[in-house]
């Protein structure tokens, strides 16, 4: 009978680490924007999910170290914003809870950098 127990909870970790790794993340394709618009990119959560997620959304200017611009829950739509980014950065959802956007309105020259979604599984 131990024998089975172990069997049974090995396979339960095989299934479930090949259900996690089949979850991915896929943004927006890179845009060019002048000073003054506006940009609106995606990140689409796809695969198997058996947890909530947040959505974390960061930045890299050139030169710089990674910035925290803040996360929003999946199927919540009530964002946490780091404090430099609260009036220009607007992050919204989906309703089906697949895909965030992060809005950035008056772009300026300390906008310029590469973005970049992430996921952090949360367990209810």
């Amino acid at each position: 009978e131990g024998w089975i127990s172990c069997c049974f909870f090995l396979f339960l970790f095989v299934l479930l680490t090949g259900v996690w790794s089949e979850v991915k993340l896929e943004q927006s394709p890179s845009e060019v924007k002048g000073f003054g618009e506006r940009v609106k990119m995606s990140c689409t959560l796809s695969g198997y999910i058996l947890t909530n997620n947040d959505i974390h959304w960061i930045r890299q200017r050139p030169g710089r170290a990674l910035e925290w611009i803040g996360y929003m829950s999946t199927g919540y739509n009530s964002p946490r914003y780091g404090s430099s980014f609260q009036h220009r950065f607007i992050m919204t959802e989906e309703d089906s809870s697949r895909r965030q956007y992060l809005d950035i309105n008056s772009l300026t020259a300390e906008d310029s950098a590469v973005y970049f979604c992430a996921r952090q599984s949360t367990m209810m």
